[in-house]
C-alpha cells in the first residue's frame, strides 16, 4: 500500500521521540492503516467523452484509459541531471518508471508522488469542479502540475515532458486525424481531431468522442517546446536534450492508430532546481462544439453559451491558474473536513473519489432559450441520457452542492412530460440515448406502458423537486410543473402502495410484485407531494395527501412486517431487502414511518452483511454501492453508520477489477457485477442529508 505523504510526514513528527525501530514498524502500520488504492484514478474528467483514468496502482504501471477502458494515452517523462524516467504511461518501457511514494485523491484533484535521484516530484492533476461556478464547472480544461524540489541538498537540472496520443480524439484506432499549432496572445497551443468531423452522428453506450478537437496548451512563459508528430521520435530527442524539437509531422491523415502515429507533445525547462519547489503547468482541453441534441436540435456547451471559441477557452482558463488552484484546495480542504466529520477517513476517501466521477458523468450544456442542461450518461448501462432513476440516486451531491444542477436534470424531464407527446400519468425514464436527448427510448418509449417504470419514475421526479424546494428556499419549479406533479401524485395514490409487476430502478434484478421497498418510495412521494402543496398554497391538497400518506405508512408496517424484519415483497415472507428509499423520510423531515422501522432494520442488516458489504436483498450476493450509503444513513447510531460503510472501502481497495468505481458488484469477492463510471455514486453524499446543519451550511457555500 501507499500512504499519503504529508499523512506521513505529519505522523513522523509525532513519533520522533520513539526508537529507530519502532519508529519505523509504527510508520509502516500507520501507512497501512491509512493508504487507499482506488480500483481507478480520475486524471482528466470532466464529461463522459472527456474522461481519461489510471487504472494500476502506480501511474506508470500501465497506459491511461477512457472511462470504458478503451485506451487513451496520456505520457509523461522527467529527465533528472540527464536521465529520463517515465512518470505517467507503461510506454516507452526503455525507460525506468521514477518510483511512485503515494497517490491522493481528492474531490478537484488528483496528486502523485514520486521520487528518485535527489528529486521529489509532485504531479498533480487540477480539474476545478467547483459546483457553485458554472463557467468554470463547464471549462473542459484540466490542469497539469509538476512541483519539484531537490531532497539531498544538491541542485539538479530537470525538465519535463507530457504527450497526448491521437487516439484521445477518435472513437476508434481506424479513424484518421489531422493537428495544426496556434500562437494565442501569451500561450502556445497544439490542436487535434478526427479528419472527418461526425458532429453528433452516433448514439449510444461504448463511444468515444470523434468530432471536436483536443487542445495541448503552454502559457508563454514556461519557455515550452511543442509539436505535433511521431510520438518515438519526439520522446527520443526528448531523453536526449530535454527538448521537443519544434517540427510537426506534415502527414496529418494518418489513422490514430497507426504504427508509429503521431500526438502531441510539450517539453517544459525547470531548470536548476534546489531545496526550494519549482512549479510548471501545462492545459489539456477539448472543445466538442456542440454537445447534445435536445429535442432535435443541437446545443452548445455551457462555457460556449456567449459565443465564446476555444481561444477564449485557454486564455481565460491560463488567466484564472493561480486562483482556481487556491479556491480549489479550499474546496477540498473544507469539504474533506466536513466528510471526515460525519463519517470518518474511509467514508471521506470513498466520497472524494465519487465526486469527479458523478460529474464527469455529466454533460453541461444550454438550450436556446438558456434552460440549463445538465445530463447525465447511463455509462455501461444502457447509454440512456437524463435517466431519471440515475439522477435520483446522484442527487445528493447536487442538493448538498448546487441544487441548480439537478434542476438542470430534472426540469427537462418536466417539459417533456408536459408535452402531447407522452400519453402516460406517470413519469418518464429517459430524455433519449446519449449524447441524443430526443425523446424516451427505454421500455418501448412512448408507445407502449409495458416494461416502464411508472412508481418508479412518478416517486424520484416528485421526491427530488421537493428536496431542491427545501435546498433552495422556493418552489419555483414546482409551481411552473404543478399540473405534472399532481398527476403523478395522483397515480402514486391510487397505485403506489401495493405495486403492480413493475420494474424498479434496479430493473436488472427484473419484474417484482407488491415490491415494499418501491412502496415506501410512493408513500414518501406522496408526503412530499404533500410538503410541496402546502408551500405553494395549495392546503386542500397538502391536507389529503399528508393523511394519505400517514395512512399508507402504517399500513405499511402490517403488511411488510417479518417478525425481526421487513420483507422484500409483501407476499414473501421470509424475504428481506435494503429499504434505502426510507432515507428521504428522514433527509426532508417527513415523520411519516416511526423510528422503529429504520432500527429494526439496521440491526437485521447487520446480520447479513458479507466481507465487502450488504447484499442488495435476499435474492443475491451482489448489491449496489449507492443504496449501502443511503441505507446507513438510516443508521442511529455512528457505530453502526461505520460498521456498513467499512466494508465498501474494502471491496474499493480490495477490487480486482480495475475500473471507475462500480455500484453494481459482488459482495463476497468485490468483483464488478456491471456499470462503471456511473453517476449515481454522488449517492455517497446522503449521509451529509440527514445532517440538516451540514446541508445548510453547504447550500450558503460560495467558494
Amino acid at each position: 500500500m501507499i500512504a499519503s505523504v504529508s499523512t506521513l510526514r505529519y505522523a513522523g513528527n509525532a513519533l520522533t521521540r520513539l526508537t529507530p525501530l519502532v519508529f519505523s514498524l509504527a510508520l509502516t502500520a500507520f501507512a497501512q492503516q491509512q493508504a487507499f488504492r482506488p480500483p481507478a484514478v480520475p486524471l482528466v474528467a470532466h464529461d463522459p467523452y472527456l474522461s481519461i483514468w489510471s487504472m494500476s496502482d502506480r501511474l506508470t504501471d500501465e497506459n491511461t484509459k477512457h472511462w470504458t477502458g478503451t485506451e487513451q494515452a496520456l505520457g509523461s517523462l522527467i529527465r533528472i541531471d540527464g536521465v529520463t524516467f517515465r512518470v505517467m504511461g507503461r510506454d516507452p518501457r526503455a525507460f525506468a518508471a521514477l518510483p511512485q511514494q503515494s497517490v491522493e485523491v481528492l474531490p478537484t484533484r488528483t496528486i502523485y508522488n514520486f521520487e528518485g535521484s535527489g528529486v521529489h516530484l509532485q504531479f498533480t492533476f487540477l480539474t476545478p469542479a467547483l459546483p457553485r461556478d458554472l463557467e468554470i464547472l463547464s471549462r473542459p480544461v484540466t490542469y497539469l502540475i509538476w512541483t519539484a524540489n531537490a531532497v539531498d541538498g544538491k541542485p539538479h537540472d530537470v525538465a519535463v515532458y507530457l504527450e497526448a496520443a491521437a487516439s484521445l480524439a477518435v472513437n476508434t484506432a481506424d479513424q484518421p486525424v489531422e493537428w495544426s499549432r496556434f500562437r494565442l496572445d501569451g500561450m502556445d497551443a497544439l490542436r487535434l481531431g478526427s479528419q472527418q468531423q461526425p458532429v453528433l452522428e452516433k448514439d449510444g453506450d461504448n463511444l468515444r468522442i470523434d468530432w471536436g478537437y483536443l487542445y495541448l496548451a503552454a502559457p508563454a512563459d514556461a519557455h515550452a517546446g511543442e509539436a505535433a508528430a511521431g510520438l518515438n521520435g519526439l520522446r527520443t530527442a526528448f531523453a536526449a536534450s530535454g527538448k521537443v524539437p519544434v517540427v510537426d509531422d506534415t502527414e496529418t491523415n494518418r489513422p490514430a492508430g497507426a504504427r508509429g502515429a503521431a500526438g502531441l507533445a510539450v517539453s517544459v525547462p525547470m531548470g536548476n532546481v534546489g531545496a526550494t519547489p519549482v512549479s510548471r503547468h501545462l492545459l489539456l482541453a477539448y472543445d466538442d462544439l456542440w454537445s447534445l441534441t435536445y429535442l432535435e436540435r443541437r446545443v452548445r456547451p455551457y462555457w460556449r453559451r456567449n459565443g465564446a471559441t476555444a481561444a477564449d477557452l485557454l486564455l481565460s482558463a491560463e488567466h484564472d491558474f493561480t486562483s482556481l488552484l487556491q479556491r480549489s484546495e479550499a474546496f477540498d480542504r473544507d469539504l474533506m473536513a466536513d466528510l471526515r466529520k460525519a463519517g470518518g477517513e474511509h467514508f471521506a476517501q470513498m466520497t472524494a473519489l465519487s465526486y469527479r466521477q458523478s460529474i464527469a458523468a455529466h454533460k453541461l450544456a444550454v438550450d436556446a432559450d438558456g434552460t440549463l442542461l445538465f445530463f447525465p450518461k447511463e455509462n455501461f448501462s444502457n447509454g440512456c441520457i437524463d435517466t431519471v432513476d440515475v439522477f435520483y440516486p446522484s442527487a445528493p451531491l447536487f442538493l448538498l452542492l448546487n441544487p441548480k444542477l439537478l434542476a438542470g436534470s430534472v426540469e427537462p424531464v418536466m417539459a417533456y412530460a408536459s408535452m402531447p407527446r407522452w400519453r402516460f400519468d406517470f413519469a418518464p425514464h429517459d430524455l433519449g440515448r446519449y449524447p441524443k436527448a430526443n425523446g424516451q427510448v427505454y421500455g418501448g418509449g412512448e408507445k407502449t406502458e409495458e416494461n416502464q417504470m411508472p412508481v418508479e419514475e412518478s416517486s424520484n421526479m416528485i421526491i427530488l423537486t421537493a428536496a431542491m424546494a427545501r435546498a433552495e428556499g422556493n418552489t419555483t419549479l414546482a409551481q411552473r410543473y404543478w399540473p405534472a406533479l399532481t398527476k403523478w401524485a395522483a397515480y402514486l395514490k391510487d397505485k403506489g402502495l401495493d405495486p403492480e409487476n413493475q420494474l424498479s430502478t434496479d430493473d436488472f434484478a427484473g419484474h417484482l410484485a407488491h415490491n415494499s421497498n418501491l412502496s415506501i418510495k410512493a408513500i414518501v412521494a406522496l408526503g412530499a407531494y404533500a410538503q410541496l402543496a402546502k408551500a405553494t398554497g395549495h392546503a386542500a391538497e397538502a391536507a389529503t395527501y399528508r393523511k394519505t400518506a400517514q395512512e399508507f405508512a402504517k399500513r405499511w408496517v402490517e403488511m411488510a412486517a417479518d417478525g425481526d424484519h421487513y420483507v422484500l415483497a409483501f407476499d414473501k415472507k421470509g424475504t428481506w431487502s435494503q429499504k434505502y428509499n426510507l432515507v428521504w423520510d428522514k433527509a426532508l423531515g417527513l415523520d411519516l414511518f416511526p423510528p422503529s422501522v429504520a432500527q429494526k432494520e439496521i440491526a437485521y442488516y447487520l446480520t447479513h452483511q458479507n466481507k465487502y458489504g450488504l447484499p442488495l436483498d435476499n435474492r443475491s450476493e451482489y448489491t449496489k454501492l449507492d443504496w449501502i450509503y443511503w441505507t446507513a444513513s438510516l443508521a442511529g447510531s455512528q457505530k453502526d453508520f461505520d460498521a456498513l460503510i467499512e466494508p465498501t472501502w474494502k471491496f474499493a481497495q480490495d477490487s480486482p477489477s480495475r475500473v471507475p468505481l462500480t455500484d453494481w458488484y459482488w459482495t463476497q469477492d468485490a468483483k464488478q457485477r456491471g456499470f462503471q463510471a456511473r453517476s449515481v455514486v454522488g449517492g455517497l453524499f446522503m449521509k451529509m442529508l440527514t445532517d440538516e446543519g451540514l446541508w445548510k451550511k453547504w447550500a450558503a457555500a460560495t467558494y
